[in-house]
């Protein structure tokens, strides 16, 4: 068994983890600025992912302006030693289960139509939480300057109607 992942908001200090997570992941790269800024202004609605002192993965993510009860899923990155040991799938649901009491009731996020580790991270959460996951066309490789796929925007929600089932993490029975 491999060590114990532990989730939270991160702080100013995880910002440069962050970048060096996003550049070991190929996840579409952004300026260290940007995950300072995330680490600053919405730490509330991203999470750092850690196994004991080193930093394992992150989501960033906001409240859409336009829609409060949304959260929209800007980034996720895990580094590979951590793929398929759940830390995406544990730091999604740690930060629902923190915003849901503060009135967030969908997630959002845009997947390119070839990563399937994304869509079924996706649906996955949908899944466990029983809700639906709607798929609807979002950005058209046409908006992009060059070389970049289509956007697929997966929303899930209503999450107000989630009841865990019984037995389940998270279930009072």
């Amino acid at each position: 068994m491999g060590p114990t992942i532990t989730c939270r908001a991160p702080t100013l200090q995880d910002g440069a983890d962050m970048w060096r997570i996003a550049q070991a992941a190929g996840v579409d790269p952004n300026s260290p600025y940007k995950y300072l800024v995330f680490c600053r202004d919405f730490a509330e609605t991203s999470v750092i992912a850690r196994a004991g002192d080193e930093a394992a993965g992150f989501v960033t993510g906001y409240r859409r302006p336009q829609a409060p009860d949304t959260l929209f899923v800007w980034q996720i990155a895990v580094l590979e030693t951590f793929r398929g040991a759940g830390v995406a799938g544990s730091m999604l649901a740690h930060l629902v289960d923190s915003l849901a009491p503060r009135g967030i009731a969908y997630v959002e996020a845009t997947v390119t139509p070839g990563n399937t580790a994304s869509a079924r991270l996706f649906d996955g959460l949908a899944t466990r939480r029983g809700v639906p996951c709607r798929r609807e066309p979002l950005f058209d490789a046409s908006l992009f300057p060059v070389g970049h796929d289509a956007e697929i925007l997966f929303r899930i929600g209503p999450l107000g109607s989630f009841r865990a089932p019984a037995g389940a993490p998270g279930s009072s029975a």
